[in-house]
């Protein structure tokens, strides 16, 4: 059985790039180069909530991801979730996400919005959903940056 592990962070810093570097940082991979899929998740795979990643492999390598990311300038908040639901017999199942400039229970009520109705356009049975949310404050003059993402295995060779 394959792993996917849900990691979150939010950082502040002086750009909106440095603030999103920090963010993976918090999360335990920003030393991967990412690479995006949409949202499904395959049969015979556990999805476990971990917060900080453990060692997936050498820097440099590529970490495939479902990712929920917001990025401001402060004053102001940033949120980020990822909702998932798997089948109840370990069939397929479903990442949704959803991010921006609002409070964590905005960003945790849209999450749980658009799984309910990626749920209803397939006719598999699901158990009951499971939520990350990464909210943070971001203070004037700073760029403030959350991330929520489901990481797929370990790394691989990107050459």
């Amino acid at each position: 059985m394959s792993t996917i592990r849900v990691v979150w962070g939010a950082a502040s810093a002086p750009t909106a790039m440095a603030s999103y570097d920090a963010a993976l940082a918090e999360a335990g991979i920003e030393n991967y180069n990412l690479v995006s899929v949409s949202s499904v998740i395959p049969a015979d795979t556990e999805v476990e909530a971990v917060g900080t990643a453990p060692d997936l492999g050498p820097a440099g390598e590529r970490l495939t991801v479902v990712e929920a990311r917001a990025t401001t300038a402060g004053p102001g908040r940033v949120s980020a979730a990822l909702a998932w639901a798997q089948s109840a017999d370990d069939g397929p199942g479903l990442f949704y996400e959803t991010a921006g400039e609002m409070d964590r229970e905005d960003v945790e009520r849209g999450v749980r919005e658009g799984l309910a109705a990626g749920q209803e356009l397939r006719d598999w049975s699901f158990a009951d959903p499971r939520v990350t949310v990464e909210s943070r404050q971001a203070d004037s003059g700073q760029h403030t940056t959350a991330v929520v993402l489901a990481v797929y295995g370990d790394s691989e060779p990107i050459i």
